[in-house]
C-alpha cells in the first residue's frame, strides 16, 4: 500500500457546556470539505474516529460518548445582523453517518466564545472589558442565538466562578439567548411549536403500547413522555439505562412514533440515519436524588425531574437544546412537562437531570390561539481545551 502522509487541518477542542467538540474555520478546511457532502462527512468522521465498532473513537478526537462526538465549523455570517455562522456536526460513535438535522445546545456557547477568537467579530462590536453579545446565525435550524460572552483585556474570558451541573471546574458565565426558539423549517410540522396541533397525544408505539406524550418543536424536536408510564421514576442514573437494552429498544421505539407522528420520517427506516432529532425526554414531579456526582439533591430544590435520550442513550447531563425544549413546554399549561412541573403559568423552571440542577427561562405567548415562543434563556460556560492543527490520514479523501 503507498505511503500517504496525513494533512494538518487549523483546528480548536473546545467545552461549551456540558459536550465537546473540534472548531473549525471554514476557510481552513480542504476545499473538497468546505461544502456539504461525502467529502465533509468523511473528514468529520476520521477526525473524530467514527465509525468505530468497538464504540471508543480510540483512533480520533471523540471521547465515546454522544456529548464528546461533535464537529463545528464557524464562518463569517451571510446573514445582515449576525457575526457569524455556525454548523453542526453530530458523529456518530459506531455507525457510518454524521446527522446535520438539529443544532447543540452546548456548543452554541463555544460558538460564541470562538467567534471572538476566531477573529469574525466586528472588533467595533468587542468591548475591552465587559460582554459582547455575539450574534450567532444557528446554520442547521436556521436560528439566532445570542451568547453574552464575557470579555476581559479584550481577550475572552474563560475562567471564573459560574458552577454548570455536569462540569467539574467552575468558569465564566455566558448566557444564551435562543431566540424564536420554535417554528422550525417548514414541512417539519409545518413550522408549528405543537407540530401534531395537540399539547398532548395518544401516541401508539409498536411493541410498548399507547402512550401520553407532547411533541414540541422547540430548541430540537422533543417527545415528553412520562417517566412512570413508562416504569421510572425520573430519577435514574445513565447506568439504570444505558445497562439495559431492552430499556433502550423500547425508548428508540417511543423516539421512531414520535418521529413519524412530528412529520420528521416518512418512514420508521429512516430514524436510523437521523439520530440527533427528536429526542426523547422522560418527566416526573420533584422527588430527592443524589447526583451522578454524589450531590444530593432536594425535591424542595427544583420544579421537576427530567431525563434525556441521546443518539440512543440516556444523557449524562441535558442538552442544551432539550433544555430549551423542556422550558418552553413547561411554560405552557396542559403539557406534560407542565404538569410535572406541578401547572399553572411560569416563565422559568429548573429541573433536575442525572448530574444536578439546570435553571432555563422561556417566553411563552399564545397568538391567534397558537402557542409560540420568544426567546429561551440560560447560562453555560465554555473554555478551549486545546487548539493548533488536528491531524487525519490524506488518504480519506
Amino acid at each position: 500500500m503507498s505511503h500517504v502522509p496525513q494533512i494538518r487541518i487549523p483546528a480548536a477542542y473546545l467545552r461549551g457546556g456540558t459536550s465537546k467538540g473540534v472548531f473549525f474555520r471554514l476557510e481552513d478546511l480542504p476545499a473538497s470539505a468546505q461544502v456539504p457532502g461525502a467529502a465533509r462527512d468523511r473528514l468529520f468522521q476520521r477526525v473524530i474516529g467514527s465509525p468505530d465498532p468497538f464504540a471508543k473513537q480510540i483512533d480520533g478526537m471523540g471521547g465515546a460518548t454522544s456529548s464528546t462526538s461533535k464537529c463545528v465549523i464557524l464562518s463569517p455570517s451571510s446573514r445582515p445582523d449576525h457575526d457569524v455562522d455556525y454548523l453542526y456536526g453530530q458523529v456518530s460513535i459506531d455507525t457510518d453517518f454524521v446527522d446535520w438535522s438539529g443544532n447543540c445546545g452546548n456548543l452554541s456557547t463555544g460558538a460564541g466564545a470562538f467567534a471572538l477568537h476566531a477573529g469574525y467579530v466586528d472588533p467595533a462590536r468587542v468591548p475591552e472589558n465587559g460582554v459582547c453579545a455575539v450574534r450567532i446565525w444557528q446554520a442547521n435550524i436556521n436560528k439566532t442565538i445570542i451568547a453574552h460572552v464575557p470579555v476581559s483585556n479584550g481577550q475572552v474570558q474563560e475562567t471564573g466562578d459560574f458552577e454548570l451541573d455536569g462540569v467539574t471546574f467552575p468558569a465564566a458565565e455566558i448566557v444564551l439567548e435562543f431566540i424564536d426558539p420554535a417554528d422550525e423549517d417548514e414541512g417539519e410540522g409545518g413550522g408549528a411549536m405543537f407540530p401534531t396541533g395537540n399539547l398532548v397525544d395518544d401516541l401508539e408505539v409498536p411493541g410498548v403500547g399507547t402512550l401520553k406524550a407532547t411533541m414540541i418543536t422547540a430548541g430540537i424536536p422533543t417527545v415528553f413522555v412520562n417517566a412512570a408510564d413508562i416504569g421510572y421514576t425520573g430519577t435514574e442514573l445513565q447506568p439504570a439505562i444505558n445497562e439495559d437494552k431492552a430499556a433502550l429498544a423500547r425508548l428508540e421505539a417511543i423516539r421512531v412514533a414520535g418521529a413519524l407522528r412530528m412529520g420528521l420520517i416518512a418512514s420508521p427506516e429512516e430514524a436510523l440515519k437521523r439520530q440527533h432529532t427528536p429526542k426523547i425526554v422522560f418527566v416526573a414531579p420533584p422527588q430527592d436524588y443524589v447526583s451522578s456526582g454524589n450531590k444530593p439533591i432536594k425535591a424542595g430544590d427544583i420544579d421537576l425531574n427530567a431525563r434525556a435520550l441521546s443518539m440512543g442513550k440516556l444523557h449524562h447531563a441535558m442538552m442544551g437544546t432539550a433544555s430549551v425544549a423542556i422550558a418552553t413546554a413547561a411554560s405552557v399549561p396542559g403539557t406534560l412537562v407542565n404538569a410535572a412541573a406541578g401547572g399553572g403559568q411560569r416563565n422559568a423552571v429548573r429541573f433536575g437531570h442525572p448530574s444536578g440542577t439546570l435553571r432555563v427561562g422561556a417566553e411563552v405567548a399564545q397568538v391567534d390561539g397558537q402557542w409560540t415562543v420568544t426567546k429561551a434563556v440560560m447560562s453555560r460556560s465554555a473554555r478551549i481545551l486545546m487548539e493548533g492543527w488536528v491531524r487525519v490520514p490524506g488518504d480519506i479523501f
